[in-house]
């Protein structure tokens, strides 16, 4: 029972959307750490993509609401925790597609030794694209320009431990 529980909680998350890219989940943006399911409560563990991000407080206020709809729990608990880090590798496949359908470019799989990173157009997928201005609208984004299709676009930025 516990077991069909935690199912119905993660496709309850699956219905949580980032707040401002309202075209992906935070199951695919991979926030989501653990689920622990108990009889009458649930505890549900959360990694923030950015510290500090301000709309850490929309995304709980969300899970609580979503997953309360289920009716199973007494008391809902959201813990942003920090360890282990979120990293941009963690956006899952159907996650990059959703970013690109918002005309986000997906966070970039490469990166170079130096640091240097680049990511393909969201609308033409052309690697002509030069950075505009790393401070994008977020602390997560950055403001890209493609030379082929001649498109403002905005791109994730890439997060990684290795970095």
């Amino acid at each position: 029972m516990l077991r069909e529980r935690e199912n119905s909680v993660m496709e309850a998350l699956k219905q949580v959307k980032d707040p401002e890219i309202d075209s992906i989940s935070i199951i695919d943006l991979g926030m989501v750490e653990k689920v622990e399911v108990f009889e009458d409560s649930v505890l549900i563990e959360l990694l923030p993509t950015f510290m500090g991000c301000p709309a850490l407080d929309i995304i709980q206020r969300n899970v609580v609401n979503s997953v309360a709809e289920l009716n199973f729990f007494k008391q809902i608990k959201v813990q942003f925790i920090y360890h282990p880090p979120w990293t941009s590798d963690r956006v899952s496949d159907e996650g990059r597609l959703r970013l690109k359908e918002f005309g986000i470019a997906p966070p970039p799989t490469r990166i170079t030794e130096t640091g240097e990173w680049h990511v393909d157009c969201p609308y033409c997928e052309s690697t002509y694209t030069t950075i505009e201005n790393i401070f994008g609208p977020t602390a997560c984004r950055s403001i890209l320009y493609c030379r082929t299709c001649k498109n403002p676009f905005e791109a994730m930025k890439p997060v990684s431990t290795m970095m």
